[in-house]
């Protein structure tokens, strides 16, 4: 990794600390859910990701870094992200990705896996 940027298998490393993570393959991505309910994507040709958030994170994240961030699209209340890792660090992508599968896991689960 240089100073700025995550690989795609760093990404994919983070998300296998997890717990209950299911993967779905599809010809461009990778989907990623915990108990059927989803909450990230990964694109390697444009080494991207989708990332669940709150709608105010999401506003906030794409605001303030638009060369980072940008918004995917809402639903159920929530915003999701799109974020190319070749402009963020690792700790800040890990974060993001536990907040995403925090948002999307039940809580007896998260409170079984606090923050890795």
């Amino acid at each position: 990794m240089t100073a700025m940027g995550v690989p795609g298998n760093q990404f994919l490393r983070t998300v296998d600390r997890l717990a209950e993570v299911e993967r779905a393959k599809a010809r461009d991505y990778t989907a990623f859910s915990v108990r059927g309910r989803r909450f990230g994507y990964y694109w390697p040709r444009t080494r991207t990701v989708g990332l669940k958030q709150t709608l105010s994170e999401q506003t906030a994240l794409v605001s303030e870094r638009p060369d980072v961030f940008e918004v995917q699209f809402t639903a159920g209340g929530f915003g999701w992200v799109v974020v190319h890792l070749p402009r963020i660090e690792a700790d800040e992508l890990t974060e993001l990705v536990y907040e995403a599968w925090r948002l999307s896991a039940p809580e007896p689960l998260v409170e079984e896996h606090p923050f890795i």
